[in-house]
C-alpha cells in the first residue's frame, strides 16, 4: 500500500492530537504520506498544526503536513476525509445545554432538544462538505465523528452520494469495559451490540464457539449477559456523561446493558436535577479543558498527546477512527461498529434507516452483520421512536420547515410538553440564528 493522504476537516479542534496519536500508533500498518489539516479558525489551526508536526517528528515519521483553509484544498487527492466540526464552537454548545434548563428540559449536545439544535446547525455545513467531495473527489471515504454523529450520517447517506460512515467512541468503550469484566478478559467472547448513535445496548455476550449469526438456540454458548445485568453497568462510564448506576430491576426488564447515554431516557428527572445543580455545563467545563490544552499545544517541549486530553471526552476515539481507516485501506474484513444504512440487517428497521451496528469492513465499505430473531420489544420500540425523531430532524435541517421541528420535538421521549418545547426551541432558534440560514431567522 502506498502512502495515504489523510484530510482532517475541523483540524483546529483540540481533538486533533488524539487522531495524530492514533496514526503514530499504526504507522507501520498504514503509512501516511500527507496530512491536510483544514479549519476556518486560522489561529487554532496554526497551533494544532505545529503540535501535529512535533508529534510526527518525535515519532520518526516523515509524513508531510499542510494547513489549508478551504474544503477544496483539503479534499483534493485525499484517500480519507475525517470530519470533526463543531458549528458555533463550544459557546454554541453551552447555549444548547443552558437554555433548555430554563424550560425544565435536559440540555445535552447530542440528544433531545440540544442534539436537535446541533444537528440543525451542522447539516447545512455538512451539505457544503458533501457537495465539495462529490465534485472534487467522489472516490474518497468520508468518516465523520461530528456530533450528533447518527443524525449526520442519516442526512449524508440519504441526501447525498458521498461514501461515508459515521463513527463514535461509545461502542469501543462499551465493548472494552464489558470484556474487562469477564473471565480471562473476555477472550473468545462475542458481544452483540445494537442501536442508534447514543441510543445503544449490549444485548448479548457469549463465549464464542460459533461464527457471526449463530443459531438462536445458542447451543454450546457460555452466556455472560446475566452476570453483567447482576452487576449493573457501573462498569461502563464516559467522562462527559455523569450519572448513577442502572437499577438491576431496570436491567432485568430490558434484558440488555445500556450505553451511558440511556441515563437521559431512563433517569430523566435525576439527570435534569443534576444538570440544574451543576455550576457549569459540560460545555463550560470543556472550554476550561480546551484553554489548558491550547496552552500545552503551544509549548514547544510537548511532543506527545498530553494526558489531560483524555478529560475532553473522546477516550479511544482515535483508536476507533484509525483502526477503521486501516480496515478500509488494507481490506481486512474486520468487524467494526459504525453508523451505516440498515440494509436489512435489523428486520424491524427500514433499509434506509441509519443504525449503529457491527459491520464487516473492507475496501468496498461496510456490510452490516444481520441480527436475526431479535425479539427485544423495548429496544425495538425505542429505536423506532427515536429514528422517527431523527428523520424529522434531518428534514428540518435540510428544508428549514418549522413544522418538521415541531413533529420532531413531539416525538422525542425527552420532550413531553409542547409549550415548553416550542418556547425553548424559539429561544434557541434566535440564539443560533447566524448558523441557521435554512430557517431565514
Amino acid at each position: 500500500m502506498s502512502g495515504l493522504h489523510i484530510a482532517i476537516i475541523g483540524a483546529g479542534s483540540t481533538y486533533t492530537p488524539e487522531l495524530i496519536d492514533g496514526f503514530i500508533g499504526r504507522k507501520d500498518e498504514i503509512p501516511v504520506e500527507l496530512i491536510s489539516l483544514m479549519d476556518i479558525d486560522r489561529e487554532k489551526l496554526r497551533i494544532t498544526g505545529e503540535m501535529t508536526i512535533r508529534m510526527l517528528n518525535h515519532a520518526g515519521m516523515k509524513t508531510r503536513v499542510k494547513t489549508v483553509f478551504t474544503y477544496e484544498e483539503a479534499v483534493k487527492g485525499a484517500d480519507f476525509v475525517l470530519g470533526q466540526i463543531r458549528v458555533g464552537k463550544l459557546p454554541a454548545r453551552v447555549l444548547d445545554e443552558r437554555i433548555p434548563l430554563k424550560y425544565g428540559l435536559i440540555g445535552q449536545e447530542t440528544t433531545g432538544i440540544g442534539g436537535l439544535m446541533k444537528a440543525l446547525r451542522t447539516i447545512p455545513v455538512m451539505g457544503e462538505i458533501a457537495e465539495c467531495i462529490e465534485r472534487v473527489n467522489p472516490n474518497t471515504w468520508f468518516i465523520n465523528f461530528s456530533n450528533p454523529s447518527g443524525i449526520i450520517a442519516e442526512y449524508l447517506l440519504n441526501y447525498t452520494s458521498v461514501k461515508m460512515m459515521g463513527l463514535c467512541n461509545v461502542p469501543i468503550n462499551m465493548k472494552r469495559e464489558v470484556l474487562a469484566e469477564l473471565p480471562d478478559s473476555g477472550k473468545g467472547v462475542y458481544i452483540e451490540y445494537i442501536g442508534l448513535n447514543h441510543l445503544s445496548w449490549v444485548t448479548g455476550v457469549w463465549r464464542a464457539n460459533a461464527i457471526w449469526g449463530a443459531d438462536a438456540a445458542g447451543i454450546g454458548r457460555e452466556d455472560f449477559l446475566p452476570l453483567l445485568l447482576e452487576r449493573g453497568n457501573s462498569l461502563i462510564s464516559l467522562s462527559n456523561v455523569t450519572g448513577s448506576d442502572f437499577d438491576e430491576t431496570l436491567l432485568r426488564a430490558i434484558n440488555a446493558v445500556p450505553s451511558p447515554y440511556l441515563q437521559y431516557y431512563y433517569m430523566r428527572r435525576k439527570q435534569l436535577e443534576h444538570l440544574l445543580q451543576e455550576k457549569q455545563t459540560r460545555g463550560e467545563v470543556c472550554i476550561d479543558i480546551e484553554r489548558e490544552l491550547i496552552a500545552l499545544y503551544q509549548d514547544a517541549s510537548i511532543v506527545e498527546k498530553p494526558a489531560v486530553l483524555d478529560q475532553r471526552g473522546g477516550h479511544l476515539y482515535s483508536e476507533a477512527a484509525v483502526a477503521l481507516v486501516s480496515a478500509i485501506a488494507n481490506d481486512t474484513h474486520e468487524v467494526h461498529t459504525v453508523d451505516v444504512k440498515n440494509n436489512g440487517a435489523l428486520p424491524f428497521m427500514d433499509n434506509n434507516d441509519v443504525v449503529e451496528i457491527d459491520c464487516e469492513i473492507s475496501s468496498e465499505g461496510a456490510s452490516p452483520l444481520p441480527i436475526e430473531n431479535f425479539t427485544n420489544d423495548h429496544i425495538i420500540d425505542l429505536m423506532r421512536t427515536v429514528k422517527s425523531f431523527e428523520r424529522h430532524a434531518v428534514k428540518a435541517g435540510v428544508t428549514g420547515d418549522y413544522r418538521e421541528v415541531v413533529k420532531a420535538l413531539l416525538i422525542h421521549p425527552l420532550m413531553g410538553d409542547f409549550d415548553s418545547a416550542k418556547k425553548c426551541f424559539d429561544e434557541l432558534l434566535e440564539a443560533h440564528k447566524e448558523y441557521l440560514p435554512q430557517f431565514e431567522v
